[in-house]
């Protein structure tokens, strides 16, 4: 049994494992990954210790400082007999050269694209693997909203380019086979090898975890998974009793979401919002700005970032429910993306999103709403046109 968290809450690991139709695990270990530099560092001394499998799986891989960097170090794990697997996104990746995924093949790389284009299903393109993941030896793992490429890792600052604010994990724990599972459902998907989780020479587990965490894995790759995805927001949402933080990078919301927020606030929960100053996409920044007013006069906070790019998704719930991965609150992320996130239900990790956050807020502008009315009128009517087409952005 999972000891009981000491305090007031919303939402329970029963009552999150219904919603969401799936079992919680647990993490003996959990770090937070939010500055671009030392989360890469993180990432790359993790892949040099790996001794048997890499299975690595990004939405967008770049064929620059960063991405080749890593491909090298790919490369040099593979020539010393650790097995490496290698899952990209077509669209996402779509400006990185086949000579690129030709080297790293040649040295004994395993590499699938999901999502193809295809001529005879041109539509189905608008269905992208949105997920971030990498599973190291069944012992680490790590996920969120970073991709390969250097606006992520901080080698940005040689170009003179603007960085991106992103947030991962890397998690130590059974939590680590769940994502493993993810990650050979997606590759066989695309018809890749065939993948085992045990390796030659590895220890079964037969000693009971210490410090075990309540985590939960929230990788979907279809419309059913979608859908449940939506529905354990909703219940974080309309559970919360006090405080509910979200940071997003595209913000389009729904009816429903904006419902759900309103009603949170007329039970007196706090909510606050923290969205991009500017976006990479201002299409979808400017339809999801088209509902600011209506948020604002509603009581919830909205903050626009000033620093570096935001890229973040991370939702908090009452200081002990937390959620961190690549979904963001607009049509495409919980309509039509494969996505994937970690809960994790403890007090102690939720302190230290909260404390993020709060940083992220002195970075930040609080949208006044008298100032917002008088923004100009060309801003408005972008809004208003860009919110026709909210779902296809």
């Amino acid at each position: 049994m999972w000891p009981a968290i000491p305090m007031k809450k919303g939402v329970t690991i029963k009552s999150i494992e219904r919603m969401f139709q799936g079992k919680f695990s647990s993490a003996t270990h959990i770090q937070l990954l939010w500055k671009g530099k030392e989360s890469f560092e993180t990432i790359f001394h993790a892949i040099k210790e790996a001794k048997r499998f890499i299975y690595l799986q990004f939405y967008i891989f770049k064929n620059d400082e960063t991405g080749r960097a890593l491909s090298e170090l790919l490369k040099e794990k593979s020539r010393e007999g650790v097995k490496v697997y290698l899952l990209y996104d077509h669209f996402g990746s779509f400006g990185t050269p086949r000579s690129f995924w030709k080297e790293m093949s040649q040295a004994g790389v395993h590499i699938r694209a999901s999502h193809p284009f295809k001529w005879t299903a041109p539509f189905h393109y608008v269905h992208r693997d949105h997920r971030k993941l990498i599973v190291i030896d069944s012992k680490k793992a790590f996920t969120g909203g970073l991709n390969i490429a250097n606006e992520y890792s901080g080698l940005h600052l040689r170009r003179r380019s603007r960085g991106w604010r992103d947030t991962g994990i890397m998690v130590e724990g059974s939590i680590v086979k769940e994502l493993f599972e993810t990650f050979k459902k997606s590759w066989n998907t695309w018809r890749g090898e065939r993948l085992v989780f045990r390796q030659e020479g590895e220890e079964p587990q037969t000693k009971k975890e210490k410090g075990r965490i309540p985590a939960l894995s929230i990788f979907v790759y279809s419309r059913k998974g979608r859908k449940r995805m939506r529905n354990l927001l909703r219940h974080s949402i309309e559970n919360a009793k006090a405080t509910i933080s979200l940071t997003t990078a595209y913000f389009i919301p729904s009816r429903r979401m904006i419902a759900l927020l309103e009603d949170a606030v007329r039970r007196r929960v706090s909510v606050r919002l923290l969205v991009p100053g500017k976006s990479d996409v201002p299409a979808a920044s400017y339809a999801g700005r088209a509902f600011f007013t209506r948020l604002l006069k509603s009581g919830i906070e909205i903050y626009t970032y000033r620093g570096e790019m935001l890229h973040a998704k991370t939702y908090v719930f009452d200081l002990h429910w937390s959620i961190v991965g690549s979904t963001n609150l607009d049509y495409q992320s919980l309509m039509y993306n494969d996505e994937g996130n970690i809960g994790i239900l403890d007090v102690s990790f939720a302190s230290k999103m909260i404390e993020i956050f709060e940083k992220d807020l002195k970075e930040s502008l609080k949208i006044d709403l008298e100032q917002w009315h008088r923004r100009p009128l060309l801003e408005k009517l972008k809004e208003h046109f860009f919110a026709l087409f909210k779902k296809r952005l």
